[in-house]
């Protein structure tokens, strides 16, 4: 779904530079991985995907959003990209009701907090930013490294430990996705890709 479709189907306008300065958020000079690199892999899925969803739109519009914020010094980087989110949805007169569930669907994206995603177009926008578990090794490969560059301030012996304690909640998961088609399509290869990066 592009830019324009998305805010169409939303029936909003949004600021004529929105688009311009979120490009520049993902383009930051301390992301590697959470970049635009990301956010079109992640756009393109939804687009595959969207008869999947109930409102693709809504989720297209949490996805832009929800690595606006992107500090790796910081713990509240989904609350801060959905405060975000929020002040410019109600500047141009989104219903509360639209506010709240961008809100809700952006802070789904808290992995740490799989519950969060309780309803079915949640977990695809879970499942979706989660893709990169399960795609082929040499994508996978380069996702960890950038993972690393992200954290290039941490010592490698508190990085390993730090990245395995992450990598282990999503083995010790019943099931790292939600979806059953995320289930069928990338949970082997998220499994096993995992399990080669904590040997």
């Amino acid at each position: 779904m592009n830019w324009s479709t998305m805010w169409q189907q939303l029936q909003l306008t949004p600021p004529s530079t929105l688009a311009e300065v979120l490009n520049a958020a993902y383009s930051q000079p301390h992301r590697y991985y959470h970049t635009l690199q990301h956010l079109q892999e992640c756009l393109s899925l939804l687009t595959q995907l969207q008869h999947l969803a109930t409102q693709p739109e809504q989720i297209a519009l949490a996805l832009y959003f929800h690595d606006a914020v992107y500090d790796v010094h910081a713990n509240d980087n989904e609350a801060k990209s959905s405060a975000w989110a929020t002040r410019l949805l109600r500047e141009i007169g989104a219903t509360s009701v639209l506010i709240a569930r961008i809100e809700t669907l952006i802070m789904a994206t808290q992995h740490h907090a799989p519950s969060l995603a309780s309803d079915t177009d949640s977990q695809l926008l879970v499942d979706i930013d989660l893709a990169i578990l399960g795609r082929e090794p040499t994508r996978f490969a380069e996702y960890e490294q950038q993972i690393r560059q992200e954290y290039h301030w941490v010592n490698t012996e508190q990085f390993k430990q730090g990245r395995g304690q992450v990598l282990r909640s999503f083995l010790e998961r019943p099931t790292i996705y939600h979806t059953d088609y995320f289930r069928q399509h990338f949970e082997p290869q998220a499994r096993e890709n995992i399990q080669q990066s904590l040997h």
